[in-house]
């Protein structure tokens, strides 16, 4: 039996390495007419363009690996009962069930590697990517509104009017509330460069404040200021939810509530990083109904279709779940788990009824 398991490791892992790769270029692809649009502009050209495109390869590789193992495992099989080793190996005693225990271990590891690759090596790329090109379009990271991005800090509210890729924050603004939430003072500053452990240097400092006796105020070169803004949460600006490190989600969120503000979206994409180490061996277990089936019951063909909509269904059902639940305010851990039960039941079903024919 180890020897049957390795066989069919290797031909799972094998076909799967073929999809992933051309997956891989067809995305690279993509991201390479996405580019296009902004070479010119100021030192941006092919050579800049490719660097970017590559440093978007993991977070591709994170997002289209369960897909890959779903239709490498689904080709394997499929060839193997096409060339009826499949038949020989059910004679020979092994039983569905022994095969899916196989894809579940293989899943488990595959998966071990997702989670590797989605904690620290996709964030640290994409972020890399969107700082590189924004440097060398010269651009700048954020100016959510007219007047700037705003961040609230415990009884204050933060106002920066330009992010830098560096993290470097420029036209700072910063406006402190007294507990009955009238307005104590306003700090302004030029520039504000990240020092570490939650302080900032600030530059060109102007301070006013509001007292009893009249307004005061004040000037300085430089000056430190602690606030719990940090370049990871600003990091938000750079990358997307659901490809932040679940570190970064956790503090993220965090700050969020401690500021009673609303976090939803980004506690449904920490709970996603959660659930997301079951998600390859899911799909290869779905694909095992579809995949080990006889000639008789169709073509193989037809059957992979099926098979890799049933598998893409997940991940649509996932986002209409997703979206759904920050509509009508439903509990993340129920909108992040119930797809996965449900197409766990639809695979263990599949199995036991492949198992029985």
């Amino acid at each position: 039996m180890k020897l049957l398991a390795r066989y069919l490791t290797g031909q799972v892992l094998a076909a799967s390495a073929f999809v992933l790769l051309a997956l891989m270029v067809l995305f690279a692809f993509f991201d390479i007419i996405q580019e296009l649009g902004s070479l010119g502009r100021n030192n941006y050209g092919l050579g800049q363009a490719a660097v970017v495109v590559l440093l978007n390869m993991p977070g591709h590789l994170y997002e289209i690996l369960p897909v890959a193992a779903l239709i490498g495992t689904l080709f394997a099989l499929s060839r193997l009962v096409g060339n009826s080793e499949y038949a020989v190996m059910r004679v020979s005693g092994l039983s569905s069930w022994r095969v899916a225990s196989y894809f579940a271990g293989l899943g488990v590891v595959l998966s071990l590697l997702l989670l590797v690759l989605g904690e620290y090596v996709a964030p640290w790329s994409e972020q890399a990517a969107q700082r590189y090109k924004l440097l060398a379009t010269q651009s700048v990271v954020a100016q959510q509104f007219r007047s700037g991005l705003w961040v609230k800090d415990g009884h204050a509210f933060i106002n920066v009017r330009e992010v830098m890729p560096d993290s470097t924050l420029r036209g700072l603004e910063i406006y402190g509330f007294d507990k009955e939430g009238r307005l104590d003072w306003i700090r302004t500053a030029e520039e504000a460069s990240w020092r570490g452990d939650q302080t900032w240097d600030l530059k060109q400092v102007q301070e006013t404040r509001f007292e009893t006796e009249g307004i005061r105020s004040a000037s300085s070169a430089r000056e430190n200021w602690q606030s719990v803004l940090t370049p990871d949460i600003l990091s938000v600006l750079l990358v997307a939810p659901e490809k932040m490190s679940a570190r970064t989600l956790w503090r993220y969120v965090a700050h969020l509530k401690e500021n009673g503000q609303k976090a939803a979206r980004y506690e449904l994409a920490l709970w996603s990083k959660f659930i997301s180490p079951f998600v390859i061996p899911i799909m290869m277990l779905i694909a095992m109904p579809f995949a080990t089936q006889g000639a008789r019951s169709g073509s193989a063909s037809s059957k992979i279709f099926i098979g890799i909509l049933v598998g893409l269904g997940f991940h649509l059902l996932s986002r209409l779940f997703g979206h759904l639940g920050l509509l009508n305010d439903w509990p993340v851990m129920l909108v992040s788990g119930l797809p996965l039960m449900i197409f766990l039941t639809i695979a263990l079903i599949g199995i036991r009824w492949s198992d029985q024919r």
